[in-house]
């Protein structure tokens, strides 16, 4: 001990024995008692408000119908409130106040509990321990008054609070005076706990717990004599214990209750674990009122137990989290106002025991309620919020605590804030860690924001971050959270893909200057700072993310670039890459070599506009040969590829890249159908010259030219529709919402939308897949089409070639003065013109026949499905596929009068 504490306990022991007149060896009792209270770290009552002190006098004044008193105390306050002399005003008040409570003895007492616990009266108790809760309640005690500012409590604006306080009594109490009971959503809900301790009190000294276990040797000696050397006892055995065999004394009841806050089991008091509550001894005569009064009052050691068993069982639970590490430390602020309240009576406890003050003068039942009403209602609410909170963590925890922060009675909902505040602490803390810096430490899983450490880069903004739900604290609303999410995550991808650390404008003098709280967050109703901040520094992160994605990665132009190429939207490097591989691709599939492709692909860049692409975007271009199959044609494996990586692969997924390559393949085929009626088209304008010299042949060329028109019209209405209706319309839509999108994710969602539209309306997707097929047959009749008529060409030419023959061969005998055909030849010209005339062109024209028969009954199917899809473009196609009803005259189906609204109930 050093020699300045020595000299402190000489001249403190010195005090007492000048104010006492006894020995020094005489006052140990006092000098113990003097430590104790100097060491409980309990302030004075007095209120440095000189107007609320002598408001209190005036109160009073009026309240003994003294009103004359009353208006001269208040005349001769004002005086002095002139007078500069006397500084200490407020004290001099409270001393006057003082000295006129200590004229009643039990006044007097009372005023003592004041000065030491520095609390005033509240309400009694509204409800009864969980082992008494099936008793009838009983009308609550009077409580004698403690004094004037005591008294004031009931008439005035609230509770004084205590210097120093740990969180509670920084929350102001209720107002006494109303009639509110205690809320039942805040009652125990009487959840098993473990037992009783018997360790000393956490809030006394080791020389009170001492005293505490002498006291109760000697209260058991007395009750097993029934000795009636107290001065008063309770009462005589209760009628409603027929079988009390004893008589406890009051002073022995309020000290062996004070044993029970503590959660220690007293002599007459125990602890019944199968109902879960102190219960008093049957044998111990109490009147049944007392016994009430008593079971509420050792209700709060029950809640004491129940809310110190839990914080000491997750205080060493490192899983339990951050946010239970804070509810733990609220808990244990409330327990630790609670452990000074027991210190104070304990030492009031030992006082009497030294001094001897006689029970009525003492520490009594009704003193003790009052002291209690106040920790009763912060304890049950404690324990309330233990209950709701058993098997939470994290944001899930701190919603639970949320659900009571609207309750009616404003104490409580203060209190509640105020544990809430501690508990939203270390979330607020990630949050504004991870909007500002992109760093989430979340070592417990707590935080709503989750981070999967395995996923590799190019998908860290897909797969990386995900929002946990049941995480999310009631207090942040889903929008908040997805702004959240998408800030932090922004960051890390600019970092990680983009390789772009620069500042973000404006977040840091917003982090600089930000002097928000936690409590920020579930107050918004009141103010909107946090959704302002959550705003701007996510519309600041967001921005920057897109001028990097636009500027440096030049996102739109590998967009286009997907459009030109992809799409087919650059038509002269189409048309020419289709004239230099016709000879190639008409070859088996499994004859073609990928670095010959890549060469005529390279060729038709240099030969069109293409050639003027950005070097980087030409460089990605590329030839893909998909899967073969038996009987597969150059055309129907080849495909274009463009390659993507790093930061714009977020936007152009493989999985998009697939449907792009289905789009490719589809258009590729359809623009192979226009490109060979093109081809017939020429065919019969250059073949039709040639053949004039066999008129037998006219009625198949008209059935030729017939059926190549309907084809050719067929054609291009279905590259009309996919090229204006489908694709420009939807790349139209795809630019606007790019040029007005917030994020990044606004973007990935636009372009899923549209390739989403683009394929299903070009007949990708499953609801049309039957269409898709029926398309597919008719531009396999198209390709036999060119090749029954590319077969009827070759016959007739050569029909036509052997006549010029034999015409010249007849002419030159002629000049040479020979007969120009014997009659052999004669014979044998006209059998085989005759046989070409009877069976060649007959077969030739019934082929024809036949194609033309399938065709128009497989386009007339085709029109009958899409009258009966739901999506009204598909049916206007069909509408201009049949311009001039020819179909619809011989096809019932297609004249039913059905509304856009009936066919998609039929669908």
């Amino acid at each position: 001990m050093s020699k300045e504490r020595k000299d402190s306990m000489k001249l403190v022991k010195k005090l007492c024995t000048m104010i006492t007149g006894l020995p020094e060896d005489s006052v140990s009792s006092q000098f113990q008692c003097v430590l104790r209270i100097l060491g409980s770290n309990v302030t004075s009552p007095a209120e440095f408000d000189e107007l609320h002190v002598a408001e209190k006098i005036k109160k009073k004044l009026v309240r003994e119908h003294r009103e004359k008193d009353a208006a001269l105390f208040s005349g001769l306050h004002r005086k002095l409130q002139t007078l500069d002399v006397i500084k200490n005003r407020w004290a001099i008040l409270h001393l006057m106040m003082n000295l006129n409570n200590s004229q009643s003895k039990s006044t007097s007492k009372a005023m003592v509990h004041s000065v030491l616990f520095g609390k005033h009266l509240l309400h009694g108790p509204t409800t009864s321990t969980p082992l008494d809760s099936r008793q009838p309640r009983q009308p609550e005690a009077e409580t004698p008054a403690l004094g004037l500012s005591s008294v004031h409590g009931h008439s005035g604006s609230g509770m004084t609070t205590a210097t120093g306080s740990s969180g509670i009594s920084s929350v102001r109490s209720r107002d006494i005076t109303g009639p509110s009971p205690a809320p039942q959503s805040f009652a125990p809900s009487y959840m098993p706990t473990p037992g009783p301790t018997t360790r000393p009190p956490l809030g006394g000294s080791r020389q009170a717990w001492t005293a505490s276990n002498q006291t109760y040797n000697s209260i058991k000696t007395e009750s097993n004599t029934r000795k009636t050397s107290h001065a008063q006892t309770i009462a005589q055995p209760s009628k409603s214990y027929p079988h009390a065999s004893s008589e406890l004394p009051e002073s022995a009841l309020v000290r062996e209750i004070v044993y029970i806050l503590q959660g220690i089991e007293g002599q007459f008091i125990k602890f019944e674990s199968r109902k879960d509550g102190f219960k008093i001894d049957q044998h111990v005569g109490l009147p049944k009122t007392v016994r009430n009064n008593v079971h509420k009052l050792i209700e709060c050691g029950w809640l004491f137990n129940k809310i110190r068993n839990y914080t000491d069982s997750k205080s060493i639970e490192k899983a339990f989290g951050l946010v239970g590490q804070s509810f733990c430390a609220a808990l244990q602020q409330e327990l630790t106002e609670y452990y000074r309240l027991l210190a104070v009576l304990e030492a009031q406890l030992q006082q009497e025991s030294d001094q001897g003050i006689s029970v009525g003068a003492g520490l009594t039942l009704q003193s003790l309620s009052v002291w209690l009403t106040e920790p009763q209602i912060r304890l049950k609410a404690m324990a309330a919020l233990v209950d709701i909170c058993k098997g939470k963590k994290g944001g899930d925890l701190s919603s639970a605590i949320h659900s009571y922060i609207k309750h009616g009675d404003p104490f409580l909902q203060g209190l509640v804030k105020h544990t809430l505040t501690l508990v939203a602490q270390p979330i607020f803390s990630i949050i504004t860690r991870w909007i500002y810096d992109g760093e989430l430490e979340d070592t417990y899983h707590e935080f709503f924001v989750a981070s999967d450490p395995t996923v590799k880069e190019d998908q860290l903004w897909h797969q990386k971050y995900s929002l946990r739900k049941p995480m999310i604290p009631s207090f942040i609303s889903m929008d908040q959270a997805n702004k959240i999410l998408l800030t932090g995550k922004s960051i890390n991808f600019l970092r990680q893909l983009c390789h772009d650390r620069t500042r973000i404008r404006g977040n840091e003098v917003i982090k600089a200057s930000e002097s928000m709280e936690a409590d920020a967050m579930f107050t918004q109703d009141q103010d909107g700072g946090f959704q302002k901040m959550i705003d701007i520094v996510y519309s600041g992160t967001s921005q920057h993310l897109l001028e990097v994605l636009h500027s440096k990665y030049m996102f739109m132009d590998h967009l286009k670039a997907m459009r030109r190429y992809l799409l087919l939207g650059q038509g002269d490097f189409i048309r020419h890459l289709m004239d230099l591989l016709e000879e190639d691709l008409a070859k088996p599939a499994g004859t073609l070599y990928l670095h010959n492709l890549t060469g005529i692909v390279e060729t038709a860049v240099r030969a069109t506009n293409a050639q003027f692409d950005d070097p980087d975007i030409l460089k990605r271009l590329d030839v893909r040969i998909l899967e073969i199959s038996p009987g597969d044609t150059g055309w129907d494996v080849f495909s274009l590829d463009y390659h993507v990586d790093g930061p714009i692969k977020t936007v152009f997924t493989p999985e998009s890249m697939i449907m792009y390559l289905r789009v490719f393949n589809f258009l590729w085929r359809a623009k192979r159908m226009e490109y060979i009626l093109t081809g017939i088209w020429k065919g019969q304008i250059s073949n039709a010259r040639l053949l004039r010299d066999l008129p037998e042949t006219s009625q198949i060329l008209q059935q030729c030219h017939i059926l190549g028109c309907e084809m050719i019209h067929f054609v291009q209405q279905i590259q009309y529709y996919i090229n204006f209706e489908v694709l420009e319309c939807s790349w139209d839509e795809l630019v606007t919402k790019v040029q007005r999108a917030k994020d990044l994710d606004h973007i990935i969602a636009a372009h899923q939308e549209f390739v989403d539209a683009v394929l299903t309306r070009s007949l990708l997707d499953e609801q049309s897949k039957a269409i898709l097929t029926q398309l597919r047959t008719i531009f396999d009749l198209i390709i036999q089409f060119q090749t029954s008529q590319d077969q009827f060409y070759e016959v007739a030419l050569e029909e036509r070639d052997q006549r010029h023959r034999f015409t010249k061969q007849m002419e030159f005998k002629t000049k040479q003065g020979e007969w120009g055909v014997t009659e052999d030849e004669e014979k044998e010209e006209k059998q085989r013109i005759k046989k070409f005339i009877s069976t060649t062109l007959p077969q030739i024209r019934a082929n024809l026949k036949v194609l033309a028969q399938s065709y128009q009954d497989m386009v007339k199917l085709f029109l009958v499905m899409l009258h009966d899809h739901s999506d009204v473009s598909l049916q206007f196609l069909s509408f201009r596929l049949d311009f001039n009803e020819y179909y619809k005259d011989r096809e019932p189906k297609l004249r039913s009068p059905f509304s856009v609204k009936q066919r998609k109930q039929k669908v």
